[in-house]
């Protein structure tokens, strides 16, 4: 493998476990990668991981640095990064990164910094595994390597997943997305993209099932899924159902968003907070297709790292 330069960044939570950090970073050294900008990983101010200034100032240098990484990467998600977002140089940013092979890679609390790159500037960023969580996981998935590695690298990124959706066909448009919780917080910002003909992935975590609904005829009724074409689920973890929800559960919603919205909602996509997460850039373009529950998705013009 190419070695390549990672940056760290943490605009969000304090990395409470430490361990797993470290583990992260001596596998990444081990597989001949150099690590940057180390000291964010113990950096804490409060329930971040460091002031606002200090997180902020994560995201701005990369406007001003003399060499480029190949890869920014957020330690962690959590909460915080929605306190940077009126104060983050976007113009310097798009000026230094724009066209560049440089992927900008987190998820969770991330989105909101990468949806509002997007949608300020056209910034694409990578929805990615992220330091603490993924590569310094028990049990590192080779799963989830594969996909952040040749998402990358390769010009076109493509996924392929068996799901349980009704809905079959080809729709094309602007994949976006992530963490849907991120995504709703959003809504009436100058930070949320204005997405036409999109194909909107989601995820979410520690979310009971009508939650999510709710999350989702936010969107519905303030006019953002009548602009897309598809809507894409991956993973939704850390959820636990009771009796009382009677059969209510996320095939419920799938179906109920289905109904609302006449969208087809594509299901069992691996990308989220499980251990295997495909790696998707955001504001590419996208082709994806359903038959027979085979699903296939397919991005195309995100920044890809030099060989």
């Amino acid at each position: 493998m190419i070695s390549r330069s990672v940056r760290l960044i943490s605009p969000s939570g304090y990395c409470h476990n430490q361990p797993a950090a470290q583990q992260a970073i001596a596998r990444l050294r081990a597989a001949g990668h150099q690590i940057e900008n180390e000291q964010v990983i113990t950096r804490r101010f409060q329930r971040f991981a460091g002031t606002d200034a200090e997180r902020l100032a994560d995201i701005n240098q990369l406007a001003s640095l003399s060499t480029l990484p190949d890869i920014v990467l957020a330690v962690r998600g959590g909460y915080g990064a929605s306190r940077l977002l009126e104060s983050i140089d976007y113009i310097g940013l798009q000026r230094r990164l724009m066209n560049q092979p440089v992927a900008l890679c987190g998820h969770s609390d991330f989105t909101v910094i990468q949806l509002a790159l997007l949608a300020q500037v056209g910034l694409i960023t990578f929805s990615a595994p992220m330091l603490a969580g993924n590569f310094g996981a028990a049990t590192l998935s080779e799963f989830t390597l594969h996909h952040f590695w040749r998402a990358l690298t390769s010009p076109t990124v493509e996924v392929k997943w068996q799901s349980e959706t009704p809905d079959q066909g080809e729709w094309q448009g602007t994949l976006w997305g992530g963490n849907l919780a991120m995504i709703c917080s959003l809504i009436g910002t100058p930070w949320m993209p204005q997405i036409e003909n999109g194909i909107l992935v989601i995820e979410d975590v520690n979310e009971h099932p009508f939650r999510i609904e709710r999350m989702l005829i936010q969107l519905q009724q303030s006019g953002i899924l009548a602009r897309q074409r598809a809507i894409v689920t991956g993973s939704f973890t850390s959820t636990a159902l009771s009796e009382y929800d009677n059969g209510f559960n996320f095939e419920t919603v799938w179906q109920h968003v289905r109904d609302i919205s006449g969208l087809p909602v594509i299901s069992g996509l691996d990308f989220g907070h499980a251990a295997d997460t495909v790696t998707l850039p955001l504001g590419t373009r996208a082709r994806l297709a359903v038959s027979q529950g085979h699903a296939h998705l397919q991005a195309t013009g995100h920044p890809v790292l030099r060989e």
